[in-house]
């Protein structure tokens, strides 16, 4: 039976980690290598959070399926490579790992809900060392895109917690509105790549303008 166990779901680019240029440049590289004019650096940034496949299709509306997926391949390649030659930052926030260890240290447990793979997820978080943070780790590689619901019921069913219980915290409309469809608080914040406006107006009941207010408005 779910307990009352309080969880915290965080997003990742955006939220926790700013992977903003790593995104974009293997954004550019994936449409360069078919030969595709680059799509805008402000679309490809209102398009973080959601699975490859969305990203691809709103960033190429005309594109076929099969183009669509040459342009995932083309951008997990491209991703892998930059990582494998060091070129991947995906620097934390401030104050986002006093943050973690504030809610752990309170008696909250964690999860994450994220548009990256799972390859992607696990080296993010083990470069800066926070693997162990996190009792459920859910993402687009198992799962239908932001903002379908499936991702956080998943973390709701792993961390045995209640929707009531359970609190997302992201920085897209995406993410507020994946919060509630899953009948769980949304609570945004403002360093990210949606604007407050667009996260209130897709369910958020707050937005968090620097990780202390963020943590206030958690509990």
């Amino acid at each position: 039976m779910p307990s009352a166990t309080r969880l915290a779901v965080f997003d990742c680019d955006g939220t926790l980690v700013d992977g903003r240029a790593d995104i974009c440049a293997a954004m550019a590289a994936a449409f360069a290598g078919l030969g595709l004019p680059l799509p805008l650096p402000h679309l490809v940034r209102r398009a973080v959070g959601l699975s490859l496949p969305v990203t691809m299709r709103t960033l190429a509306p005309e594109a076929e399926p099969a183009l669509i997926a040459a342009l995932v391949d083309g951008y997990k390649s491209a991703f892998r490579q930059a990582r494998a030659e060091g070129r991947i930052a995906e620097p934390l926030y401030a104050g986002i790992r006093e943050l973690l260890d504030e809610l752990r240290g309170s008696g909250w447990q964690l999860a994450v809900a994220t548009g990256k793979s799972d390859w992607g997820l696990k080296h993010c978080l083990e470069q800066h060392g926070l693997s162990g943070h996190f009792v459920s780790l859910q993402t687009a590689d198992r799962h239908p895109s932001k903002p379908h619901p499936a991702m956080l019921e998943a973390a709701l069913f792993e961390a045995g917690t209640l929707p009531e219980h359970a609190v997302m915290i992201g920085d897209t409309s995406f993410d507020m509105a994946m919060g509630r469809s899953a009948g769980v608080r949304a609570i945004g914040v403002g360093w990210g790549y949606h604007t407050p406006q667009e996260m209130l107006a897709a369910g958020a009941e707050s937005v968090a303008l620097h990780p202390a207010a963020l943590l206030e408005m958690v509990q």
